[in-house]
């Protein structure tokens, strides 16, 4: 059994895809929710876009700590990757929901940037646009709100794929698919 810590860069990937979960659930529950009770409906979508520009630098900083994380740990696991029985099949599935969140994330700026560029559009919620809402700002809002959901799924699947490779990683799993290798 190795002595080897990886203390940092696990807490690196799993502190930065906390905060890049949470995040996106709280934005999408509170922060777009609270949005919608303004009383001007003019002010709902400016509301909405100030709050998502102000978590955006922190988001990036988890995401990016996430991945620094995700790359020391499969440096540090190669062999185990390599060698036992299902870890290599959920680090590339990870790595897919990992790419997907990543694509997700970014589509959604870029909807949150176009919804904010429309000012004062008349607007039910962040995410619910009006019967008058012009229909670049409605097709970004009907877009927002499904990637507003698709990030903390994707990144929630993420999450208990690395409580998966963490019960793959302890010495009777890895113990038990030597035996199957040589069985």
């Amino acid at each position: 059994m190795s002595t080897n810590r990886n203390t940092v860069v696990r807490s690196l990937h799993d502190l930065g895809l906390a905060a890049w979960f949470g995040g996106s659930l709280m934005g999408a529950v509170g922060l777009n929710g609270a949005a919608a009770q303004a009383g001007n409906a003019r002010e709902r979508l400016p509301l909405a876009a100030e709050g998502w520009a102000r978590w955006a630098p922190v988001n990036a900083v988890a995401i990016g700590a996430h991945l620094v994380g995700s790359v020391g740990m499969l440096q540090s696991d190669r062999g185990r990757l390599l060698t036992q029985s299902g870890a290599g099949s959920s680090a590339a599935l990870k790595t897919v929901l990992t790419a997907a969140a990543l694509g997700v994330t970014a589509y959604s700026g870029k909807l949150g940037r176009d919804t904010q560029r429309a000012g004062g559009e008349l607007s039910e919620g962040a995410t619910e646009p009006t019967s008058i809402t012009s229909s670049g700002t409605a097709q970004a809002q009907e877009r927002l709100r499904a990637t507003q959901w698709l990030i903390p799924a994707l990144t929630g699947a993420l999450l208990v794929l690395g409580a998966l490779q963490g019960e793959q990683q302890r010495p009777g799993e890895q113990l038990l698919s030597r035996v199957r290798r040589r069985h």
